[in-house]
């Protein structure tokens, strides 16, 4: 929902030459709803590993693209009408779990993804989503999940089941852990609910390192921030290392009511790519994006965006946030935005394919032509 404190701070933002959703989608993406139909038990996934040399994920010169929906794979209803608009299916699939509601591991969404031959990415959130204020200013005042808690072990016993069970799973899962940190509307900003600098790095490594420690080596590891802004915290004090995070991801949109100013891809994510290239060497991945239609611009918009992605060779894939919130942002809503995407992604460059014994691409590719 649009209170008055985010369209405050939009206006600002957009004085500043920036058109996009600050404020996450959180009540879409891990609202009530959002929960595994037990009576619709998903077989386990079977696969026989090709023999030889690993394929990477994406592969040499192709991107992949993805899809989040507000239901995940509880529901496929969106999800079938965004590969009917697109023409074809995407290969990764994203969800999201908040740590108080979905309190046991449970394979079954991540069995679902990947039986339909697609990556599952997984939204990890420390979190009680269900309690969080409406008010912008306080909806990440959760003392329960500082972040000092997570980095000093209180909840160890959590995050080790979750990594056996993730273990278990047999194939690759891409987590997403405690996204657009650089914000002030989550608990784990350091910006909110009374952490500190340097404590988003402490609990980051320390999720990642109980991972380790369990063999969870079918992870890859999702560092994501919001698309800078001004206010927003420095990139460079939040990112965890090299070490510690395979792809790095991004948000960003182009519109939202009062903010319906035409502005590119590059106008609103050149800032932030500039940041990232300069503190990791990882591949990027933009992890929630799409526009708004309410100044009729949303086809031109997709049109540009995947006409301007193949000149960033760094940017390996893009995940579509094909859901009903602030504005309809659907590629299903409109023949004209369904064609535009479907037009975009039959280039050669969206032909990526996916396979459970691929090996995720790691080191960022570089000649971007931009």
């Amino acid at each position: 929902m649009i209170t008055l404190p985010r369209l405050m701070l939009a206006a600002l933002l957009l004085v500043g030459g920036y058109t996009f959703v600050v404020a996450p989608r959180v009540a879409a993406a891990t609202g009530p709803a959002v929960r595994w139909e037990t009576s619709r038990a998903e077989p386990r996934p079977t696969f026989t590993p090709s023999p030889g040399r690993k394929v990477a994920f994406p592969q040499a010169s192709k991107a992949f693209f993805g899809v989040f929906t507000s239901r995940g794979p509880t529901d496929l209803t969106e999800y079938d009408g965004f590969v009917a608009a697109a023409g074809k299916a995407p290969q990764v699939m994203m969800f999201s779990q908040g740590w108080a509601v979905a309190k046991t591991f449970d394979r079954q969404p991540f069995d679902r993804i990947m039986n339909r031959g697609m990556l599952p990415m997984l939204g990890w959130e420390p979190w009680n989503f269900r309690s969080e204020s409406k008010q912008d200013s306080s909806r990440g005042n959760q003392p329960d999940y500082r972040l000092s808690k997570i980095s000093g072990g209180a909840y160890d016993g959590y995050i080790k089941a979750w990594a056996a069970g993730v273990k278990s799973l047999g194939y690759p899962v891409a987590i997403r852990f405690a996204h657009e940190m650089n914000g002030y509307w989550y608990p784990w900003c350091e910006s909110a609910n009374g952490n500190r600098k340097g404590d988003y790095v402490a609990a980051w490594r320390h999720v990642h390192d109980l991972f380790e420690a369990a063999g969870a080596d079918n992870v890859t590891w999702v560092w994501s921030p919001n698309v800078a802004y001004d206010g927003s915290t420095p990139l460079q004090q939040l990112y965890p290392g090299d070490d510690y995070v395979d792809w790095v991801g991004l948000s960003g949109y182009y519109g939202t009511g009062g903010l319906e100013q035409y502005q590119t891809f590059d106008q609103i994510y050149r800032k932030t790519l500039t940041s990232v290239t300069a503190i990791s060497k990882r591949p990027i991945v933009v992890t929630e994006v799409a526009a708004t239609d309410a100044a009729g611009r949303k086809a031109e918009w997709i049109t540009d965006l995947l006409k301007t992605l193949p000149k960033h060779p760094e940017i390996i894939g893009f995940l579509w946030y094909e859901s009903v919130k602030e504005t309809d942002w659907r590629i299903a809503a409109t023949p004209a935005a369904s064609k535009a995407f479907a037009t975009g992604i039959s280039q050669p460059y969206f032909t990526a394919s996916y396979a459970p014994d691929m090996v995720p691409l790691v080191v960022r590719r570089s000649g971007s032509t931009s």
